[in-house]
C-alpha cells in the first residue's frame, strides 16, 4: 500500500470516529445550572472563578448555550442553581466551592434533585419565571407531602392518616371536577401553615358527555377503586388539599369552568375543621370581588357567574382535625 494510500484511509478513520463521536454527543444529556435571580447572581460573584459580572449579560450567554446545544441536537435540562445550596454541598463533599469542578459536581446532582425544566427553544426570559414557578411548586409539593407523612397513625383506628386523606383528597377532587360539568376546569386550593401559604393550582378539561350517558369521572379509577390522577399538576394539587383536610385549619378552594357555557362559572368553598364546605353564592362574589392585599372592592368581571359550591365532601371525616 502507498504511503498515498494510507494516509487517505487514515484521514477517512479520523473522519468516521469524529462523526461518530458527534453522533454520540447527541446523545448524551446535559444540565445547566441557572442563577435565575439577581441576588443569587450576586452571590456567585464572591467567587475568583465565576466568571462574569453582570447578569444580563451572564443570561444572554445561557441562551446562547442552550441554543447551541439544541442546535447540535443536544437534549438539555434547565435547573436552577441555589447558591446556598451550592454552599453546603461543597462543605459536605469537600470541595473547593471557587472552582468551576464543583459548581460542576453541584449541576450534575441538580440534575435528579432540583427543580428543572427540559429547553425546548424558549427565550431565556420566558424560561427564567418558569424556573422559579417549577422551584416554588416543587417546594410546596414537597411541605405538603412532609406534613402528610408527619401526622403518623389514628389513635382510634390505626389507620395512616396522611395516606387516608391523601385517598379523600382524591375522591373530593373527583366530585369537584364531576360536579363541574363539561368544560375546562381551573381550580386553586390554598391553604395557610405554620411556616408558609400552600398554594396548588390545577387545569383539567372534561368533554361533553353524549346524551343519555353519565359523565365521565375526572380520572381513570384505580386497582383499589379510588380515582387516580395522572399528570404532576394533579399530585401536587391533591397533597396540598390532603393536607389542608388532615390539618383542620382555615383555607380554601376556588374552581372556574370555561367554555361549557356563555361566560365563565365560579364555585367557592372553605375548610372548615378539616371538611371542605360550600361557599354560598354571594361568599364567592364577595371573595372574588375583593382585592385580597388591601380588602378593597374590585369590579366584578363582565361574562362571569359567581355561583354557589356544591356538595363534595362527606358530612363527617373519619378522622378529625389534628
Amino acid at each position: 500500500m502507498s504511503a498515498t494510500h494510507r494516509t487517505t484511509d487514515d484521514t477517512t478513520d479520523r473522519t468516521s470516529r469524529s462523526a461518530k463521536r458527534r453522533m454520540l454527543r447527541r446523545e448524551i444529556p446535559g444540565t445547566v445550572g441557572l442563577l435565575a435571580d439577581p441576588g443569587d447572581f450576586a452571590a456567585m460573584r464572591r467567587y475568583r472563578s465565576f466568571a462574569f459580572d453582570d447578569h444580563q449579560d451572564y443570561l444572554r450567554h445561557v441562551d446562547d448555550l442552550l441554543r447551541s446545544r439544541a442546535a447540535q441536537g443536544i437534549h438539555t435540562t434547565v435547573a436552577l442553581f441555589d447558591p446556598e445550596e451550592y454552599t453546603h454541598f461543597c462543605a459536605e463533599q469537600h470541595l473547593d466551592p471557587d472552582s468551576a469542578a464543583s459548581r460542576s459536581r453541584f449541576t450534575a446532582e441538580l440534575a435528579g434533585t432540583g427543580p428543572g425544566l427540559p429547553y425546548t427553544g424558549r427565550p431565556i426570559d420566558e424560561i427564567v419565571p418558569l424556573l422559579i414557578d417549577e422551584a416554588v411548586r416543587q417546594a410546596t409539593w414537597e411541605y405538603a407531602a412532609t406534613l402528610l407523612a408527619e401526622l403518623g397513625t389514628c389513635a382510634d383506628c390505626g389507620e395512616d392518616i396522611g395516606r387516608s386523606s391523601f385517598e379523600r383528597a382524591a375522591d373530593v377532587l373527583t366530585r369537584l371536577v364531576r360536579g363541574a360539568g363539561p368544560g375546562h376546569h381551573h381550580l386553586v386550593c390554598s391553604i395557610p401553615t405554620k411556616d408558609q401559604q400552600l398554594v396548588a393550582v390545577l387545569h383539567t378539561e372534561t368533554p361533553p358527555h353524549p346524551p343519555g350517558q353519565p359523565p365521565a369521572d375526572a380520572g381513570p379509577a384505580g386497582p383499589d377503586g379510588t380515582s387516580r390522577f395522572d399528570g404532576r399538576e394533579s399530585l401536587d394539587f391533591v397533597t396540598v388539599l390532603a393536607a389542608g383536610l388532615a390539618l383542620g385549619g382555615p383555607g380554601g378552594l376556588v374552581l372556574r369552568t370555561t367554555g361549557a357555557a356563555p361566560g365563565d362559572r365560579v364555585h367557592g368553598w372553605r375548610l372548615d375543621r378539616g371538611r371542605l364546605v360550600p361557599l354560598s353564592a354571594a361568599a364567592v362574589f364577595n371573595a372574588y370581588c375583593t382585592d385580597a392585599d388591601t380588602g378593597e372592592p374590585v369590579a366584578p368581571e363582565h361574562g362571569v357567574d359567581y355561583c354557589p359550591g356544591y356538595e363534595v365532601d362527606g358530612p363527617d371525616p373519619h378522622h378529625g382535625p389534628r
